[in-house]
């Protein structure tokens, strides 16, 4: 067990004092534990056991959470997969540094060299660092891994539906789908700057998520005499959906629950390595999803577990995702935390457990390890911004009130699902007035309380307009004063 004190400063580098136990190389350190983040692609509030997950089971995520403590108020800070890996690895809003919605293979933009990772963060403490699974922030080598914190890279630079392929395995032709595929070339599949590799098939797609394994397990085994920080990146259960022999066929919800299935086999892996290795106890892991579930591929899509809209929304289901974290000794066993967080406060709450320095320039994360401690009486986030598109501010949350604003946004109401994999039509629906939830209450944001509060309408408004004088707000035409570039090659 780990015998720790802590000196908190809320929203600030606080300084953590943590007893940590040694490595196998018998040096005792003030910077571990060692950090593995598993990340996941498109996977829903819904779509795990302990959450609602029907027809299949998840019992080394049940277990994940009955050791440590499951999120249930935990927000991406976009719903949209560049967006939220690069608010995910900086601390930031994604539009504070200029990264908005998804980066494509044509894309000339990705993270700037000037934002701080939680790679380079740990860097400085002496960590050792790898990513296996896809990056999506930017695929021009100044922009990869390799540039950016990590010592070693395996996977593939965007999302694995950016190839010239359609969803049923046929080669793309002019006639099919959207001239979007015709622009993709093969996708490849990188080690450290080089390809080794390209995606052609569906039976490649079907070989991902044990490849990424076995190079996290790898990792593991290369890395555990020093502190590490692996970023367990999956491509799945993003479409479209590939699965191993071993799990296919085996749930009772089509390819979509074997492809959880063996997700769950995945993190089974990376604790029974763990365990392994003696590294158990002195190991956090987190797992997370950068996104709600893509509701519109039907039957290849997972569940929000009741809560509103999908992925590409800026409703509860397109934001708040699963969230679980273990680290024996410190984090409780089976507690459940329901105070708002975010995946942009893990860097500066890794700051605070590393004692490693926040970075320079502003970032919009705070600090929740009181929260994994097990207070609860501390809030460390009252608010938070629902931004979608370019710098379009949707929606302010301050506690459990959520105040939406006039915007167009992507419905899955009233739509035929697609059938096993092809979508359905994208409806559109308009919010032509503010509109108030309680969260609290109401979590599917079925019932628009605004006339019944309209103290609480004004409070959020003053949220809101701190929140446009900083960032902006494209809906206002708001310009903000606190945003970055992104990174760009000509």
């Amino acid at each position: 067990m780990l015998d720790f004190k802590t000196v908190i400063s809320v929203g600030a580098a606080s300084l953590v004092s943590i007893q940590a136990a040694p490595h196998k190389s018998g040096k005792t350190a003030q910077i571990t534990p060692n950090i593995i983040l598993i990340y996941m692609d498109d996977m829903g509030y819904g779509d795990i056991g302990r959450t609602g997950a029907a027809d299949y089971l998840t019992p080394n995520l049940d277990l994940l959470a009955e050791e440590g403590m499951q999120f249930t108020w935990f927000y991406c800070p976009q719903a949209v997969s560049s967006a939220s890996r690069a608010g995910l690895l900086t601390g930031c809003y994604p539009n504070r540094i200029g990264i908005s919605g998804a980066l494509f293979p044509w894309s000339t933009t990705g993270i700037n060299s000037e934002e701080t990772t939680i790679a380079e963060l740990l860097k400085t403490k002496g960590y050792r660092t790898g990513i296996t699974g896809k990056w999506h922030l930017g695929h021009q080598e100044k922009f990869l891994p390799l540039r950016h914190g990590f010592d070693e890279y395996y996977g593939l630079p965007y999302s694995n539906d950016m190839w010239p392929i359609n969803f049923d395995g046929t080669p793309f032709t002019e006639v099919d789908m959207s001239i979007f595929r015709s622009r993709c070339p093969v996708l490849p599949l990188l080690e450290g700057n080089e390809k080794i590799a390209e995606i052609r098939t569906l039976a490649d797609q079907d070989k991902l998520t044990t490849d990424y394994t076995q190079k996290a397990l790898n990792f593991i085994e290369t890395s555990k005499d020093q502190p590490f920080f692996l970023y367990m990146a999956h491509s799945m259960p993003h479409v479209p959906l590939g699965v191993s022999d071993k799990f296919r066929g085996k749930s009772g919800q089509g390819l979509y629950g074997d492809v959880i299935m063996e997700i769950d086999w995945s993190v089974g892996e990376i604790m029974k390595s763990l365990e392994k290795n003696g590294l158990t106890e002195n190991t956090l892991i987190i797992f997370t999803s950068d996104n709600g579930p893509w509701l519109n591929y039907g039957n290849n899509a997972g569940s929000a577990g009741g809560l509103r809209e999908g992925k590409s929304t800026s409703w509860e289901g397109g934001q708040r995702v699963p969230c679980i974290m273990r680290w024996p000794g410190v984090i409780p066993k089976g507690s459940v935390c329901n105070k708002l967080a975010s995946s942009i406060d893990i860097l500066p709450t890794l700051a605070a457990i590393t004692g490693a320095d926040l970075p320079a320039h502003k970032i919009d994360g705070v600090n929740i390890l009181p929260l994994l401690q097990g207070n609860k009486d501390i809030v460390p986030r009252h608010e938070f911004y629902y931004y979608y598109q370019e710098n379009d501010l949707e929606a302010v949350q301050q506690d459990h009130w959520k105040l939406v604003f006039p915007h167009s946004s992507q419905s899955y109401e009233n739509q035929l699902p697609g059938n096993d994999g092809w979508p359905g039509p994208l409806g559109r629906k308009t919010v032509e007035n503010p509109e108030l939830y309680d969260l609290r209450r109401d979590p599917g944001e079925r019932y628009n309380v605004i006339k019944l509060y309209p103290d609480k309408v004004k409070e959020l408004g003053i949220v809101a307009e701190k929140a446009r004088k900083d960032l902006g707000d494209n809906l206002t035409n708001n310009p903000g004063s606190n945003r970055r570039k992104p990174g760009s090659v000509k």
